[in-house]
């Protein structure tokens, strides 16, 4: 694929009104800039809403990147920040503030019934939120890095996405502020030294921000729970009924992907025609950015402007990590895909086809000490570079099972869904099953590739008379040549420390837990216990 660039139409001079006060039915007032392409006449407005500002970045790329390109833009501030009046309450008022917004559009005089929406992440989010709501001069929409819901990505697995949540409530405390600017860059340091402190979970907001943040202890309290949290702040369930035209970009590394994935998929249940992008990038990439505000203009131009020369022959596109290439598909999963089985077996080895090794033949066995847990090496997590990284420091660990395929004899794509079927025994049924696939290179490198969590309860799933409990485990997607030359290897463990919060084996309440057990894990690999991992081959 040749680089993505921007295409070149007329370019407007952009004139700016600053401030313009946007009322909620509740009395709070929000902020918004609205940008304008002098000479355009009522052309169509995108529609921008952010909690993280309105001006640097945002106003630049997004507001007059898109002005000076024919489109008026109106960046609006979320409540409680910058401006807008009320408190944040985290996706909690996105649905009700943003519909209330688009009646405020409809009001103005400069509003000419076509509009669209942009932004990546929370404000991608905030899209959805009132896409499958806003009538029909919703006529497009550009998220990227995002999903309809985030629940799904705080408690991965089941288990806490403890990294990445306390980054997002590191983050938000401090960027209304006169650091906000460097947030991101400090956000990251701040909560590693926190989350590694070792103390319960409850007290990492304070040891991070300074002060006890909501939303970072609603996630603890509803963790066990998390219907009558996360009711009002998930709309997967409706992600079908949008009748806009949608294209979403995503990258292989991003902690939101899987969810993104699935509502292209809802999508695509429904009828719809969305497109997908996904590149070798993690949540943070400023080279996404680039692509997606690329796809966007090209996107807008052909649903509001009537002049689809931007847009590409098909769909899905993605970047094939080892072949280093980007390829165009007509849909995900992509054609000819086929799942392949790869057993553990005796030795620790790994391949495909048959089953397990003998019936006689040994578990694999390590023991999790949730006061030494075993660490992350790479994986997606919010903030930071989430890429590929040497794992071998993690695979000299005792408490990793390393399964290493054979040298493989020619180049093997997969690009799918992955997932692992384990068969697990351990000494308290609390306790989290983390599964890694790597690629192992001639030098003996051997890079993550994707990852998954589960985390077991008593009874989720149910054990046998054994004991042994059967352990579906989904993985992140995968785009992905292992090259001639290169072995597949699985990683499983019981933890990936700070990245998923460490598994204490009491069941306590997730905030407040201090006490601690280790846990003997038993992984099956014989004819009755068929433990393997799931890969997405693309034949030939």
């Amino acid at each position: 694929m040749s680089t993505i660039t921007w295409p070149r139409p007329a370019v407007h001079r952009v004139a700016i009104q600053r401030d313009l006060p946007v009322p909620m039915p509740d009395g709070v007032t929000l902020l918004a800039d609205h940008y304008v392409p002098t000479g355009a006449v009522r052309p169509p407005t995108i529609l921008i809403r952010s909690p993280y500002g309105r001006r640097g970045v945002f106003g630049l790329a997004f507001g007059r990147g898109f002005a000076r390109r024919g489109f008026q833009v109106v960046i609006q501030s979320c409540r409680g920040g910058f401006g807008s009046g009320g408190l944040l309450d985290p996706l909690g008022d996105e649905h009700d503030d943003g519909l209330a917004t688009l009646s405020w559009l409809r009001g103005q005089t400069w509003y000419g019934g076509n509009l669209a929406m942009h932004g990546p992440s929370y404000l991608g989010y905030a899209q959805w939120a009132i896409a499958p709501f806003a009538g029909p001069d919703l006529k497009a929409m550009a998220t990227s890095v995002t999903a309809s819901q985030f629940r799904d990505a705080a408690y991965v697995g089941g288990a806490f996405a403890l990294e990445s949540s306390l980054m997002w409530t590191t983050l938000t405390a401090a960027i209304d502020g006169p650091l906000g600017g460097a947030g991101a860059l400090l956000a990251p340091r701040r909560t590693r030294r926190a989350a590694l402190s070792g103390r319960p979970l409850g007290e990492l907001d304070r040891l991070s921000t300074g002060r006890g943040m909501p939303f970072f202890q609603d996630l603890l309290a509803h963790h066990a729970e998390p219907a009558a949290y996360w009711g009002r702040r998930d709309f997967s369930a409706s992600v079908g009924e949008v009748e806009a035209a949608v294209t979403m970009a995503g990258g292989w590394y991003d902690v939101f992907l899987p969810w993104q994935i699935k509502d292209y998929a809802a999508m695509r249940a429904a009828g719809r025609h969305p497109y997908l992008t996904i590149g070798p990038w993690y949540h943070a990439d400023v080279r996404h950015s680039r692509v997606a505000n690329a796809e966007a203009l090209a996107w807008f131009r052909a649903h509001l402007l009537g002049d689809p020369s931007g847009l590409r022959e098909q769909p899905v596109r993605l970047y094939v990590t080892g072949a280093n290439e980007w390829r165009d598909y007509p849909d995900w999963p992509v054609p000819r895909m086929r799942e392949q089985r790869w057993h553990l077996r005796p030795g620790f080895a790994l391949s495909p086809g048959g089953s397990g090794g003998s019936g006689d033949a040994e578990p694999g066995r390590f023991r999790y000490d949730p006061a030494h847990p075993t660490p992350a090496q790479g994986g997606p997590v919010l903030l930071g570079n989430s890429e590929p990284r040497d794992n071998r420091r993690l695979e000299a660990r005792r408490d990793v099972l390393v399964y290493t395929g054979p040298e493989l004899r020619r180049d093997t794509e997969m690009i799918g869904p992955v997932s692992a079927e384990l068969y697990v025994r351990t000494g308290s049924e609390h306790c989290d099953v983390v599964v890694r696939v790597c690629d192992v290179h001639p030098d003996g490198a051997s890079y993550n590739v994707c990852e998954g969590v589960r985390r077991l309860v008593p009874g989720a799933p149910v054990a046998g008379d054994d004991g042994i409990r059967r352990v579906g485990v989904d993985l992140w997607p995968i785009g992905h040549r292992f090259r001639r030359g290169h072995r597949i290897r699985l990683h499983v463990a019981g933890g990936a420390y700070p990245r998923i919060a460490r598994n204490l084996g009491t069941g306590e309440p997730l905030g407040t837990g201090s006490a601690m057990v280790t846990n003997d894990y038993e992984i099956f690999h014989d004819p009755a216990h068929p433990s393997a991992v799931v890969l997405p081959l693309v034949p030939d």
